[in-house]
């Protein structure tokens, strides 16, 4: 037997103990941060009634409370046990490894595309020295050092030592590829000695971008290239019927998981305060309607958990914001902006 949303929402209250009309719509709002339409809660409750899922108890002065039958409690776990199954399959609890996480990101559609667009940016030619700054576990670096051919250096910079490891084996068949260990904030690199420079959702987590910006500018040549991508994740928005749920998620991504959330919209204005000729700013804007593929960008459940931990949502919202997320059509968007910036000649 199938219940709707409203239907499955008044089940849930109606949990807890008996409760009339009035208060069964509080009970709603408490749950989900909104209250059902009225005709919306009349419906659901003269069906459930209908179909036996709750009954009514004797009337308390002007009031009479409503209570889940056997059958609708049963009702009620099969459907929450289905839904809890469906939820734990399509979202992953656990963080993963970071080197594992940006190979697989990197495979998703929305990485391509913008990396597309960063790749024509670049432009690299045969002979030329570019730099991969927060190279991760090097499929950038591999790619980069393939266009520079063996003429050419490519160098990848990473302070993880996991990461830099993972990329000195993808890259041991590249005798123009070097990796180190080393701080973005401090360069490995003599002044003017790269002509080319790549940085690809690392600003976002630096302690200090300004001063990455400034290194890339003091060992780019002059008329040397820099290209980078940063997402702005205020722009990360879902459709789904909590709105405010969803605000949360984003809010809490933005106050308390990522440094420098909003990056992407100050890229432009940082390389110019670097001493940057700042030629274009592209929006890509990822469209994401598969649940499975945001959830490895995104850790929807572990962060929607995080962010019921913080106090962004409670508890109960924020498992239904995620069952909601695992059975309906799925649809996300955040945009990330590519800038491609100059050292002046």
């Amino acid at each position: 037997m199938q219940t709707t949303d409203a239907q499955l929402l008044v089940l849930c209250v109606l949990a807890r103990g008996p409760l009339h009309g009035y208060a069964i719509n509080t009970a709603v709002e408490d749950l989900t941060g909104q209250r059902l339409g009225r005709g919306s809660l009349s419906s659901a409750l003269t069906r459930l009634q209908g179909k036996q899922l709750i009954e009514p108890l004797p009337t308390r002065g002007r009031q009479r409370p409503l209570q889940l039958t056997p059958g609708g409690r049963q009702l009620l776990e099969q459907e929450l046990e289905f839904t809890s199954r469906i939820t734990q399959r399509m979202f992953e609890a656990a963080v993963p490894d970071q080197a594992h996480y940006q190979e697989r990101l990197a495979a998703t559609d929305s990485a391509r595309a913008y990396k597309k667009v960063m790749r024509r940016a670049l432009s690299t030619s045969p002979g030329q020295t570019v730099l991969d700054l927060g190279c991760g576990p090097g499929g950038d670096l591999d790619s980069l050092a393939g266009e520079v051919t063996p003429s050419g250096r490519a160098l990848g910079v990473d302070h993880d030592p996991h990461m830099v490891k993972r990329a000195r084996t993808r890259l041991a068949g590249r005798p123009q590829a070097r990796v180190l260990q080393a701080d973005v904030h401090a360069l490995p690199a003599g002044d003017s000695s790269v002509d080319r420079a790549w940085t690809d959702r690392t600003l976002q987590h630096a302690a200090a971008p300004g001063r990455v910006l400034a290194e890339v500018r003091r060992v780019l040549r002059p008329g040397g290239r820099l290209v980078m991508a940063e997402p702005d994740w205020e722009s990360l928005l879902f459709d789904h019927p909590d709105l405010e749920a969803s605000r949360a998620y984003t809010r809490h991504i933005v106050e308390r998981i990522v440094r420098n959330a909003v990056i992407g919209r100050q890229l432009a204005r940082l390389a110019a305060q670097a001493g940057f000729h700042v030629g274009e700013v592209i929006p890509v804007t990822s469209v994401l309607r598969d649940a499975h593929e945001a959830d490895r960008i995104l850790g929807l459940q572990r962060n929607a958990h995080r962010a019921a931990q913080a106090g962004y949502l409670t508890t109960a919202a924020a498992q239904e914001w995620l069952d909601t997320l695992a059975r309906e059509p799925f649809l996300a968007t955040v945009t990330l902006y590519v800038v491609i910036a100059d050292r002046p000649a």
